[in-house]
């Protein structure tokens, strides 16, 4: 019997268009992040795979998209479209290198009563099947008000919230207003990987096929990315775990024999080694001064169940599962860490923000960690300091419950490159000042790929910190795709911020409790000023859904704070949905050669703090000379009340070269 989830109406509202079933095999079509790869050259991170986008392959399926509408399927996809197939239907990707193995981003229904449903997806290369992957919504189909439901039909979560679907407080409400089961649904997608077996050439074609009878009523493909995997790395000298008695079927437990290795390790002065095998651990592995190395995230996976704990831990975690943790920063943390070449695939279904199921977590000094896989854990990444000289550099992390990577509480003198980020349930990337100000960081040449909900890069309070280089693609809901916040309760902003040399794409989500639409960058003064030496330059913002940039309080705090001076110069802007600038708050900002093109309403909407003084806005805008496109006209200068609170939308042609 196919399940049909209520859920489904997730796909409804979109464009769809039917494929030819006769269609025949398309030249491979390149992307990043769903754009021309010309037009983010030098940004983001230097992956080792080519990313094809399955609205650009042969299909006898259904192009779904392009749609930004939260809580359906086509926005939480790359690029805002994908390829949905029936029983019997596939879509077909030529290979555009050598390649041995495929990632596939998907999604197929949740359950009718929650917690995800299997489902079959053949693959064949050359017309032969190679394998049958076992597709899984568990991991997947998030319901309702934050920190959300697995149950499609629970009732609200805090019936004392305002919500947009009845512009109310239900509770607060007579008659209750009836809100329609499931309640936002959302988090549709996950991914697997794929080794081949062999090494097929470019111009080979890969066709994923959802076989007859499947149990999925549908099966939605996102993307394939193709790898050429190199073989597994192999450590003669180290503490190898098998010695211990670690299992590489995941038959038995390791974490005990893997927790025997360290130990031996740190007494030798050896690496610990874990060769290719997936090893079972349901615990944290306890880290400091000890290096530990796989043969490679393709072949040596540390999978784990999340596990009940007898009694809430003094943190308040309620549950424990698989990760590698640094001992607490109160009881000094520790250093000289370094983790490479293994996968770490978690258990995680729920939101429990006390847990500490994170894939790495606890504090780490002068350690390093690469080319690290994460996926299926609450945070990929998740650093309680104080903690300083951490490199963070070519893991991929995707399919988390919440963040990918969190600096939180005095992290310094740090860097953050070449990550990639991918379906995240929050921040994709956040420095958070929470307590002590990180401080001295750089994120640097990351990519990160559809967050789900919040931003692609946030940075709450700190000092001396650089957002440099990164290529942030479809923030899907509440969010931007850098977002420079005083929220939190983060210490305030002191010293400089740099934003520099980052692209944007198809940025600037809809905020449903103020019902407007947000910035690619979006400055936000809630809790304090923003008053720093902030300077942001050489950013291209491409495709916006509605500003560029946005600086903004709220209504509660609009004549507290303030944003005095931020800077931009050298900046290109392809495409907004409305204007290049929207000012909400009191302050200044500078602008210098900022270029614009396709802009979907005025250049500049000027509200400041919506006292509208016969002085002009609160805000004010200073022309320091080169802005072309006519969006910053003599007119608005310097603070032109120009205030339209939620204009209409244009959606913008795509993003060309400049």
């Amino acid at each position: 019997m196919r399940i049909l989830l209520a859920a489904a109406v997730a796909v409804t509202g979109l464009v769809a268009v039917q494929a030819p079933a006769s269609a025949l095999a398309k030249a491979p079509v390149v992307t990043r992040a769903a754009l021309d790869p010309a037009l983010v050259a030098g940004r983001g991170a230097d992956v080792d795979f080519a990313e094809q986008e399955a609205e650009n392959a042969a299909t006898n399926g259904t192009v779904i998209g392009p749609g930004r509408d939260a809580y359906t399927l086509p926005a939480e996809a790359s690029g805002r479209k994908a390829v949905r197939l029936t029983p019997g239907q596939y879509v077909e990707f030529t290979l555009p290198k050598a390649a041995n193995a495929i990632t596939v981003r998907y999604s197929i229904p949740d359950a009718p009563g929650g917690g995800g449903i299997t489902a079959p997806l053949d693959v064949a290369v050359n017309g032969r099947k190679q394998a049958t992957m076992t597709l899984t919504s568990q991991y997947a189909w998030l319901y309702n008000q934050y920190p959300f439901s697995n149950d499609p039909g629970a009732g609200l979560l805090h019936h004392d919230w305002w919500i947009t679907e009845c512009s109310c407080v239900p509770a607060a409400t007579t008659p209750t207003p009836e809100i329609a089961k499931p309640f936002r649904p959302n988090h549709f997608y996950d991914e697997q990987r794929l080794l081949l077996g062999r090494t097929y050439r470019a111009g080979d074609t890969v066709r994923l096929t959802v076989p007859a009878g499947s149990n999925a009523e549908w099966t939605v493909v996102d993307l394939l990315d193709s790898h050429l995997v190199g073989p597994p790395r192999v450590e003669v000298v180290a503490a190898n775990v098998l010695a211990f008695g670690a299992d590489p079927t995941g038959r038995r437990d390791s974490a005990g024999a893997i927790d025997k290795a360290i130990a031996f390790a740190k007494r030798t002065r050896l690496k610990v080694y874990i060769p290719p095998g997936t090893y079972q651990v349901n615990r944290h592995i306890l880290v400091d001064n000890v290096t530990i190395t796989g043969a490679g995230s393709w072949y040596t996976i540390i999978k784990g169940r999340q596990t009940d704990l007898g009694a809430p831990a003094p943190d308040g975690s309620v549950h424990t599962g698989v990760g590698f943790y640094g001992k607490d920063a109160a009881a000094g943390g520790s250093r000289n860490v370094h983790l490479s070449g293994f996968a770490i695939e978690g258990d995680v279904r729920e939101r429990i923000d006390t847990d500490q199921v994170n894939g790495v977590g606890g504090a780490m000094s002068d350690s390093t960690i690469d080319g690290l896989h994460i996926r299926h854990t609450k945070v990929g990444m998740w650093f309680d300091g104080p903690m300083r000289n951490i490199k963070i550099t070519n893991n991929v992390i995707v399919d988390q419950i919440a963040d990918g990577l969190n600096f939180h509480t005095g992290v310094t003198d740090s860097v953050v490159s070449g990550n990639l980020f991918r379906n995240t349930g929050d921040d994709a990337l956040a420095l958070w000042s929470d307590r002590t100000a990180d401080a001295r960081n750089t994120v640097d040449h990351n990519t990160v790929q559809t967050p789900v909900l919040a931003n692609g890069i946030a940075i709450y309070g700190g000092t001396d910190n650089t957002v440099a280089n990164n290529l942030i693609a479809d923030p899907i809901r509440e969010g931007s795709a850098i977002q420079v916040g005083s929220r939190f309760g983060a210490e305030p902003f002191t010293g400089r911020l740099r934003i520099t040399g980052n692209t944007t794409v198809r940025a600037g989500t809809f905020e449903l409790n103020w019902r407007i639409g947000l910035g690619a960058v979006w400055f936000y003064a809630l809790e304090k000023d923003i008053d720093a030496d902030i300077e942001v330059s050489g950013d291209h913002y491409l495709d916006s859904t509605y500003n560029a940039i946005m600086l903004v309080s709220e209504w509660s705090v609009k004549d507290l704070y303030a944003i005095p001076k931020v800077r931009f110069r050298d900046i290109r802007v392809d495409g907004t949905g409305t204007s290049v600038v929207s000012a909400r708050v009191k302050g200044s900002a500078s602008f210098q050669n900022v270029d614009a093109r396709n802009v979907g309403a005025v250049g500049v909407n000027n509200c400041g703090a919506f006292n509208f003084p016969p002085t002009g806005s609160e805000f004010s805008l200073t022309d320091l000379g080169g802005n072309d496109g006519g969006w910053l006209a003599p007119w608005m200068l310097p603070n032109t009340i120009t205030c339209d609170d939620r204009p209409p939308v244009v959606p913008p042609p795509p993003p060309s070269p400049w």
